[in-house]
């Protein structure tokens, strides 16, 4: 049990998904540290400008960046994000307590019914169906598998872009087969495909949380020991290696998904190079020290 001189405070944004996610991390905290948390929301620059597209915010960490701030000044202890939604690094003071064991990586693809065509292939739309996405990675994905089909931005949580959905602003969207799990959602009103995260390369660290606490908090070590899931860590931090050395940041066409499977690890790729080429790639091996630099080599095409 932790004894602390004053109460823990978890930081988190504001939405459905979010407070679910810090509710979740508070619960585990009292199981397995005998304390329970406030839970803080926080506005963030993404939560505020519902606007304008991810892409043409201004910095990085859109979703984080002032929880951080918040960490560093003390307002709060512990910050839980989409893990996903992290820049490759953080800033000087913080760190990755703890990742949570893994939801479901997979992207869903979440159709009206009238816009669905099983004979199209991995991703059964017909011809010139709108598809809403926020995620410059998913554009440049179904840009790659269908060239055919139409991108519009898509803002909002969840529920409000399933509203949007059955209000007919787009034929599809894609959302993480992870958030629509962890809230319930009924989607019995569409049709609805798994992508499979080998084919349809999710975003790195996608369906994972991330525990983010000050790095020289005395109770660092306590969090990492009893919520770190090592096999989520390791695969997390290759998927993330690669888009470090892409140069970091959450808005890039970029996917990256590690997973064990009969004891080596399994790195599937996929980048859009500067010309809309699209690059996919797979690595493996038995230990994942080089595999990151591996994936990043092949997709990128320069070698080091």
């Amino acid at each position: 049990m932790i004894n602390r001189t004053q109460d823990m405070v978890i930081g988190t944004r504001g939405s459905d998904l979010a407070r679910f996610q810090a509710n979740w991390v508070a619960a585990k905290f009292k199981d397995k540290l005998g304390i329970e948390p406030e839970v803080r929301i926080i506005s963030t620059q993404g939560d505020r400008v519902t606007d304008r597209p991810l892409r043409e915010l201004e910095g990085r960490g859109y979703f984080t960046k002032e929880i951080e701030e918040a960490l560093l000044s003390r307002a709060v202890d512990v910050a839980v994000h989409s893990f996903k939604d992290m820049p490759s690094k953080s800033p000087d003071g913080l760190a990755v307590a703890a990742v949570s064991e893994r939801e479901d990586p997979a992207d869903l693809l979440i159709m009206r019914s009238d816009a669905y065509d099983e004979f199209a292939g991995d991703i059964p739309l017909r011809k010139g169906a709108i598809v809403g996405t926020s995620a410059v990675r998913r554009e440049a994905q179904l840009r790659a598998l269908r060239p055919d089909l139409s991108s519009k931005d898509l803002r909002g949580n969840v529920p409000t872009r399933v509203t949007k959905l059955e209000n007919g602003q787009y034929d599809a969207i894609f959302l993480a087969s992870a958030g629509v799990r962890r809230l319930g959602l009924d989607l019995s009103k569409f049709v609805v495909v798994r992508l499979d995260p080998a084919r349809f390369v999710p975003s790195p660290g996608q369906g994972a949380l991330a525990i983010q606490m000050r790095a020289d908090d005395e109770h660092f070590d306590d969090v990492h020991r009893v919520l770190n899931d090592e096999l989520t860590a390791t695969s997390t931090t290759i998927e993330r290696e690669v888009q470090r050395r892409f140069g970091g940041g959450c808005s890039l066409p970029l996917g990256a998904f590690a997973r064990m499977e009969d004891g080596f690890w399994q790195v599937s790729g996929f980048w859009e190079r500067d010309n809309h080429e699209a690059v996919a790639a797979d690595v493996s091996g038995e230990y994942p020290s080089s595999l990151a630099e591996q994936l990043y080599s092949r997709l990128s095409g320069y070698a080091r």
